[in-house]
């Protein structure tokens, strides 16, 4: 070996040590960083010796895309469990204290307190309270309900607005990949943050991606809408202010297409946009049905019909019609129509009669005599103290099937208790399904990711021993430097 080539080895041992030094020094740096690539330098012998020739990022696109998917499932699973879980508080704790069918179990028993002692003031009184309780019960339930969707469009609102500047942020970064060189750190640092993006992306709509020639990547939704195409799709939404019963909400829409909300316990939603449509548009409206014919039956159950010539009308509970006028119980509307559709919103005004209320004039006594629409509707004709035929009728009443929409998702012939009961059910019913799906997708998505970050992630341990190796050659490169030295000398002094 001359003395030239054995520079040029020192002097490339030298460049190759420094680069890789530096390469494997940003890793180690790094080794904690979720949204970083381990890099290599990569050698190439030629006959001008080893070099290297590109700093390779570790790559593994079929478990980055199960990674996306994971990521999206996991999220959608677990906003879904969330508005359950928030619906599910509007019953009160793990004995649906506050639900309203609590509180029509506590309305019969203070019927049949009031039918066993018919001339009691107190128990009257104790019967109003009881019937106001569980009007206020379902008013309460479907201000919160309203709240909960509001809230969902709010999230929404929010979400889309955020994936919006995602993609503009995501144009950047894809633009500063395709202008990159191959195998440059330029190039690694472009397509990390590109994948951070993708990550966040996911998390709020399901997506998958194509890579072409150049670094260029296109995104798609998981149905395949163009969510990313050279340029970044629009995504639009308008945000609904208040929420009341049966107002639906408006759409998203990607790149013209509307995003579908998911359906299921299990939801079929992909990110978290599709969860709380379903939250907003399904599973709360479904709630809110099963709570407003609730309504509907207790105005019917409690109804007065005179003496079978009159109008059936209103009375131990009243409700505000939709058209929004103060309603009057002797003057306004029949009772609902046992066989008619849902009255969307009448858990939302459902009320006690003021006729039967003391505070506001009333006399509780009409609930065992009748009267509240006048004399033609009272049933106690001889003024009993001891009259309990009609009290014992409500309180069988309540034990009766009854016709409920079908559209409500529970029992459509069943007694109002069992109604209610089976309305607690299908909330607890759809979390528990929600939450054991949680469970599984939260450790898809673990696993998934440990997955890839084992493969592109970085290793303490293998950096640390492949910096020895690079130690290793370096001191190689010195050996060899200090040779031609040793030569260099002994050569000058030969020639004196």
């Amino acid at each position: 070996m001359s003395l030239t080539s054995a520079l040029n080895t020192a002097q490339s041992i030298f460049n190759n040590s420094g680069t890789q030094s530096s390469t494997v020094s940003n890793n180690i740096a790094n080794a904690n960083n979720a949204n970083y690539t381990r890099r290599q330098a990569v050698l190439s012998t030629s006959l001008a010796g080893a070099q290297v020739v590109q700093i390779a990022r570790a790559q593994e696109p079929r478990l980055q895309a199960q990674f996306l998917t994971s990521t999206s499932q996991d999220s959608a699973q677990q906003r879904l469990l969330k508005g359950l879980e928030d619906i599910k508080a509007t019953l009160g704790g793990n004995d649906n204290e506050t639900s309203p069918s609590t509180y029509l179990a506590a309305l019969q028993s203070a019927l049949q307190n009031y039918a066993s002692s018919p001339s009691s003031t107190t128990a009257a009184q104790s019967a109003i309270t009881a019937a106001t309780d569980v009007a206020t019960a379902l008013n309460n339930a479907t201000d919160s309900l309203q709240g909960i969707r509001l809230g969902a469009d709010q999230e929404i609102a929010s979400g889309v607005t955020k994936l919006n500047n995602l993609l503009a942020q995501f144009k950047t970064a894809n633009d500063a990949a395709k202008s990159s060189k191959d195998g440059t750190n330029e190039l690694a640092s472009a397509m990390d943050t590109r994948d951070s993006l993708l990550q966040q992306i996911s998390e709020i709509v399901g997506i998958t991606t194509v890579t072409r020639s150049g670094n260029d990547m296109a995104i798609y939704t998981s149905d395949g809408t163009p969510l990313f195409d050279v340029v970044a799709r629009t995504v639009s939404f308008k945000p609904t202010n208040t929420y009341v019963p049966g107002l639906a909400g408006n759409g998203i829409y990607v790149d013209g297409a509307p995003l579908l909300a998911g359906s299921g316990p299990q939801t079929t939603g992909q990110g978290s946009l599709q969860a709380l449509l379903q939250i907003r548009d399904t599973v709360a409206p479904t709630y809110q049905s099963q709570l407003d014919d609730l309504s509907r039956a207790l105005v019917v159950m409690f109804s007065e019909t005179g003496g079978g010539t009159q109008p059936g009308k209103p009375g131990l509970f009243t409700w505000k019609p939709s058209s929004g006028a103060a309603y009057t119980p002797t003057t306004d509307s029949v009772i609902p129509d046992p066989t008619s559709p849902n009255i969307a919103g009448i858990a939302g005004t459902i009320k006690v009669n003021p006729a039967f209320v003391t505070s506001l004039g009333g006399n509780p006594s009409l609930l065992r005599d009748g009267g509240a629409n006048g004399a033609a509707y009272v049933v106690n004709t001889s003024g009993a103290s001891g009259y309990s035929d009609q009290l014992d009728g409500y309180a069988t009443a309540m034990d009766a099937d009854m016709s409920f929409d079908p559209m409500t998702g529970v029992a459509t012939n069943a007694s109002i208790l069992e109604f209610a009961a089976n309305s607690v059910g299908w909330v607890e019913s759809n979390r528990s399904g929600a939450s054991a799906a949680a469970e599984n997708t939260a450790a898809a998505q673990s696993r998934s990711s440990e997955a890839y970050s084992n493969e592109t992630g970085v290793n303490l341990d293998e950096e640390l021993s492949l910096l020895m190796d690079i130690e290793q050659s370096y001191k190689a490169g010195t050996k060899i430097l200090n040779a031609i030295d040793e030569m260099l000398q002994s050569l000058l002094q030969a020639a004196g």
